[in-house]
């Protein structure tokens, strides 16, 4: 006899016994009904359970999107166009290779990255070469945004990020990109940057032209 039961990604307690620290605070991309009653009355039973509890499908999403999924704005509270920029934590330092690959080989397991971040939450950082290339999901009304036409200013427009470490992530970062490389968003372009902690494999690009724009994203997690 096997029981189907649905998840249990939108229990916040299970969410946490089974999955780890922090990800109670996660926001659940649909249904605020899976809440995991089947599993606990069939393992009340006496039935084994079966399968990997200890990971989920968790992407970036908009950090100030509501608890669980709204049908009026979808899948729109996803952030995907991460690879053609960069993303920074609350102390002002990139943390994840954004170009390891396409964005369909990585973005499932990124938000899990990000809720590892301080506070739980990094900004998606792009500069005026690369917002007209922003996917569609970036420009709903519902969205957590900020811009600016200086580095400056923009630093200060960040909710939450130590600014001068901010400052001084870009500067390194733009000095360790490969110039020499075309940019090439259609295949893996080997244009990198070299000599960081954390580098990036592919679409690296400067930070330098106005207008400035970053979207704050926490973790949204599917199954």
């Amino acid at each position: 006899l096997v029981f189907v039961c649905g998840g249990f990604q939108s229990n916040a307690g299970m969410r946490t016994r089974y999955l780890g620290p922090s990800r109670e605070v996660a926001k659940v991309r649909s249904t605020p009904y899976n809440t995991g009653d089947g599993i606990t009355m069939s393992l009340a039973i006496g039935a084994s359970s079966f399968g990997n509890w200890s990971d989920s499908h968790a992407v970036q999403w908009d950090y100030n999107a509501p608890e669980f999924g709204d049908l009026s704005v979808g899948d729109n509270f996803q952030k995907h166009s991460y690879p053609w920029g960069i993303l920074v934590n609350a102390t002002g330092r990139r943390c994840v290779d954004e170009g390891a690959d396409f964005r369909n080989y990585t973005y499932a397991k990124y938000g899990a990255i990000v809720l590892r971040q301080p506070n739980n939450f990094a900004w998606q950082v792009f500069d005026g070469k690369i917002v007209p290339m922003l996917r569609d999901e970036y420009r709903i009304k519902r969205v957590s945004k900020g811009s600016a036409n200086t580095i400056e200013e923009f630093a200060s427009k960040l909710e939450g990020v130590d600014s001068a470490a901010f400052l001084d992530e870009m500067k390194k970062y733009n000095a360790a990109v490969k110039q020499d490389v075309k940019f090439n968003p259609n295949v893996k372009d080997g244009r990198s940057t070299v000599g960081l902690d954390v580098n990036k494999s592919n679409w690296a690009n400067t930070i330098d032209t106005p207008p400035f724009e970053a979207y704050q994203v926490g973790c949204g997690v599917s199954f």
